[in-house]
C-alpha cells in the first residue's frame, strides 16, 4: 500500500511496524510531530506500547536506557539541542550494550538560535558509540529505522537515524508501507539474552575497576567491526522481503567521472539530479552518497575511490578549527591505507542554507579543474 506521508509520519509508521513496546520522547522543532503521532498511535490503541512523558530529552533517554535493561524494544525521537542534552547518556546506552533506536531530525545547533537544518547535531555524537545512518527520502526513512532495530538488537549497540529537517521531515512523498506481518517475518520481538529480572539477579552498569574497563571498551569496538557485516546482511533480508536494497555507500555515475561530490542527506539528492544535468550537458560528474557514518565506511569507500578521480566532499556541519566532519574521516582513512588522493573540501547548508543545483554545478566544476592546495576550506554560498 502507497501513502503521501511526511518524513516524520514515515519514521513513526515505522515504530508502529516494528512493535516497539516503550517510547519517550520530548518535543523539540522539527521532531516534534514524531511524537505527536506516537503518542497518538498509543493513545488510540494502534500501537501497544507505553508512551513515557518526561521533562527532557535527558529524562527521555534515561527512561529508555531503564526499560532496554529490562529486554523490550525502545525508542526515542530529537532534534539539535534534544541530542545535545543526551550526550551523557547516549555513553550509558551504548556502554551497557542496549539497543535503542533514536530518530535524529537534523537541526542546526544554537547559538544562533535556529530550528533550520545542517548535520553538527547528529556528527559532533560520533564518539558516543551510537550506529549512524543517513537518509535522502520517506521511503528510506520508513526503511532505515525498521531495519536499525534488527540491527542494533543482532549487535547490541544504539542506532541513531538520521534526516535533514524540513527538507525531508516535513516534505510529503508517496511511501510504500509494509504489511505487519511481512515486517514480523523480518523483525522477531526482541529476545534479549540478559535482562533486568527479579527472579534472575544480575548487576547492570556498575561501578568498574580498571582491570575490567578496558576489556568492555574493547568488547564495544570489536562490535563495531562486527557491524558491517551485520549491516549488508540485513539489507540482503530486507531486500529479498520488500524488493527495496541498500548499502552503506551509493555511487551515481561514477564509472567514467572525472569529478565525483561525496556527500549525505537531502544535499546528495539536490547532487544527483545536479550531476544528471550536467551529463545532459557532456560534462561527466559523478556522486557517492554515504549512507552510513558510524562504522564508517571504509571498506566500501576505498572501493570507489580511484587516483585518477578528483573528489570533493559537501559538508552540511563544521568542526571548528578543523572544518567539515566528513572530508575528515575521509582523509583519516586514505592516511590510514597510504592512498593518495586529494581532497577538495566544501561547507555549504549551515543553519538551513539552501544547497541549490546550481551550487552543486559550481562545487563540481571546481574540483574537476582544481590544481591548487587541497587542504583548502571552500566555503559555499556566503554572502558577502
Amino acid at each position: 500500500m502507497k501513502r503521501v506521508i511526511s518524513g516524520n509520519e514515515a519514521a513513526s509508521l515505522a515504530v508502529k511496524l516494528s512493535r516497539v513496546q516503550v517510547i519517550s520522547a520530548y518535543p523539540i522543532t522539527p521532531q516534534t510531530t514524531i511524537a505527536e503521532k506516537l503518542s497518538e498511535l498509543c493513545g488510540s490503541g494502534e500501537l501497544d506500547a507505553k508512551f513515557v512523558k518526561v521533562e527532557s530529552e535527558h529524562s527521555a533517554m534515561a527512561t529508555l536506557i531503564g526499560a532496554s535493561s529490562t529486554g523490550v524494544r525502545t525508542f526515542t525521537a530529537t532534534s539539535a539541542q534534544g541530542l545535545a542534552l543526551m550526550h551523557e547518556l547516549l555513553f550509558w546506552a551504548s556502554g551497557a550494550r542496549l539497543p535503542i533506536v533514536l530518530v535524529d531530525v537534523n537541526r542546526a545547533m544554537a547559538a544562533p538560535w535556529t530550528i533550520w537544518c545542517d548535520q553538527t547535531d547528529s556528527l559532533a555524537q560520533r564518539d558516543t558509540g551510537f550506529l549512524q545512518f543517513y537518509c535522502w527520502s520517506n521511503q528510506e526513512i520508513l526503511d532505515s529505522v525498521i531495519c536499525a532495530f534488527k540491527i542494533a538488537e543482532k549487535l547490541l549497540l544504539p542506532c541513531m537515524v538520521c534526516y535533514d529537517g524540513f527538507y525531508i521531515s516535513h516534505t510529503h512523498e508517496a511511501v510504500e508501507i509494509p504489511e505487519q506481518s511481512d515486517v514480523d517475518k523480518f523483525l522477531p520481538p526482541r529476545d534479549a539474552e540478559y535482562r533486568l529480572d527479579t527472579k534472575d539477579p544480575r548487576t547492570f552498569s556498575g561501578g568498574t575497576l580498571p582491570a575490567n574497563f578496558m576489556e568492555i571498551r574493547y568488547k564495544l569496538q570489536k562490535a563495531f567491526e562486527k557491524a558491517p557485516d551485520v549491516i549488508n546482511t540485513t539489507y540482503g533480508e530486507f531486500d529479498k522481503l520488500f524488493g527495496r536494497s541498500y548499502s552503506a555507500v551509493e555511487p551515481y555515475y561514477t564509472d567514467d567521472a572525472e569529478a565525483v561530490l561525496l556527500a549525505s542527506g537531502s544535499a546528495a539528492s539536490t547532487a544527483f539530479h545536479a550531476i544528471r544535468k550536467m551529463r545532459q550537458s557532456g560534462i561527466k560528474a559523478g556522486l557517492l552518497r554515504l549512507r552510513q557514518f558510524r562504522p564508517f565506511p571504509e571498506k566500501e569507500l576505498l572501493s570507489y575511490l580511484k587516483p585518477n578521480i578528483k573528489y570533493g566532499v559537501l559538508d552540511r556541519d563544521l568542526s571548528p578549527g578543523t572544518g567539515g566532519v566528513i572530508a575528515q574521516e575521509i582523509r583519516a582513512i586514505l592516511n590510514r591505507n597510504n592512498v593518495r588522493i586529494d581532497i577538495n573540501e566544501f561547507i555549504a547548508g549551515l543553519g538551513g542554507r539552501d544547497i541549490t543545483v546550481d551550487n552543486v554545478t559550481e562545487i563540481l566544476l571546481k574540483v574537476r579543474d582544481d590544481k591548487g592546495d587541497k587542504l583548502q576550506i571552500n566555503w559555499v554560498g556566503l554572502k558577502n
